[in-house]
């Protein structure tokens, strides 16, 4: 659109008392020549020219050098979190970030500087052998064989002696075993991660995240008796007293002997009993089943050693196994066709009680004084220290 340049639109500082000291016809000229350049095409125009003066070139200098250290320091920041320290695993780091680049849901793996070997479990319902990184194995055993809402360091010890029975089980079983192990209580429960999430539903995250905080803090150290990695038993509950190795299994182990665990008091799992009538009890035995009172024999813990059924004497053990009670410490009391059975404890009772670890862990124990108390004389080592002498040992045998 054209505009009139008159002496109303011209700007305010053109009427200044100087410029109309100018030379008769410039104010003119100068009206005439911006009415002449807004009336032409924008490409016809003229621009006005660039100074390239001292002064700006003085402006300019200090804004470039501004920008460029601008963006070293936003490159420089990002490198200086991820590697605060020179000697840095990487692998940790790499970890970490793939970790979080993944969806929650394929969160598989510990947080930790994984495992250097994997854990092949044969799944019995599947008959499927899967794959599992040594620490995942572990952490997942631990949400399988203990409760989450336990104390922390009762979680710390149950991964120690999780970590402890797996390696040991590697380093000593059959050559041409197909797998590892299963995932039963034959060795260790094991669930995956399906499996837990539908256990746990929407307590999953809090639980593994605890879980895994145990797991992580307990990394790479397994349990040893005079620098051999032991056998590590662990079961639910005890009677108030843990079992000698030698009075349930053949074999009696140093480190396995009986302790006083009273915290087991607490468990629910204390005091249980199951009624069979006497045709079940004498088709499992395979023995006729008079009335009692029946002679019976204790261990120094207070199980049964041996009980006279009928014309037969059987150990506890072989009682507990055939019957499915809970615990070696049971009393039968016989009322008509029936035979009640009350148990004390729920497992073999050797070695670490979970329930007394948690009893510990509540009274400010850490996992080294479970461990220490529940296995005689043990040591805490790494498994790098101790594997590598172990498998060297076992091929020269």
């Amino acid at each position: 659109m054209n505009r009139k340049y008159n002496q109303k639109n011209i700007p305010k500082a053109w009427k200044k008392k100087k410029w109309r000291a100018t030379k008769p016809g410039k104010k003119e000229k100068v009206i005439q020549i911006i009415k002449m350049r807004k009336t032409l095409p924008l490409w016809k125009r003229k621009k006005k020219p660039k100074v390239y003066g001292y002064n700006r070139i003085q402006w300019k200098l200090p804004s470039v050098l501004g920008i460029v250290s601008l963006i070293i320091t936003i490159l420089a920041i990002p490198t200086m979190i991820v590697f605060p320290f020179g000697n840095m695993d990487h692998s940790k780091a790499v970890t970490v970030a793939t970790k979080k680049a993944m969806p929650s849901g394929e969160q598989e793996t510990v947080a930790t500087s994984d495992s250097s070997f994997s854990i092949a479990v044969m799944r019995d319902s599947s008959k499927k052998i899967e794959d599992v990184p040594l620490e995942t194995y572990v952490a997942r055993v631990v949400a399988s064989e203990m409760p989450a809402d336990f104390e922390i360091e009762a979680l710390k010890a149950q991964a120690l002696a999780a970590r402890t029975y797996i390696i040991n089980h590697i380093l000593y079983q059959e050559e041409d075993s197909e797998s590892d192990v299963s995932d039963t209580t034959k060795h260790q429960v094991y669930k995956n991660d399906k499996e837990l999430r539908a256990q746990m539903k929407d307590e999953y995250e809090p639980k593994m995240e605890k879980i895994k905080k145990a797991v992580a803090a307990t990394e790479g150290e397994i349990i040893t008796y005079k620098d051999n990695i032991i056998t590590p038993a662990y079961f639910s509950t005890s009677n108030g007293y843990t079992e000698n190795a030698g009075d349930y299994w053949e074999d009696d182990i140093p480190y396995l002997q009986s302790v006083k665990s009273p915290w087991d008091t607490d468990s629910p799992k204390f005091m249980d009993q199951k009624v069979l009538t006497a045709e079940e009890v004498e088709n499992a035995l395979g023995v006729h089943v008079s009335g009692g009172p029946f002679t019976v024999s204790h261990t120094d813990s207070g199980r049964v050693d041996t009980i006279e059924l009928g014309d037969k004497t059987f150990s506890g053990r072989e009682v507990r196994e055939a019957l499915g009670l809970r615990s070696s410490d049971f009393s039968i009391e016989q009322k008509n066709n029936h035979l009640i059975f009350k148990t004390k404890g729920f497992g073999h009772g050797i070695g670490m009680s979970q329930y007394g670890a948690n009893g510990m862990a509540a009274e400010g124990k850490s996992y080294k004084d479970i461990i220490t108390h529940y296995y005689h004389d043990v040591t805490i080592s790494q498994v790098d220290d101790t594997a590598p002498t172990l498998v060297a040992r076992e091929g020269q045998e």
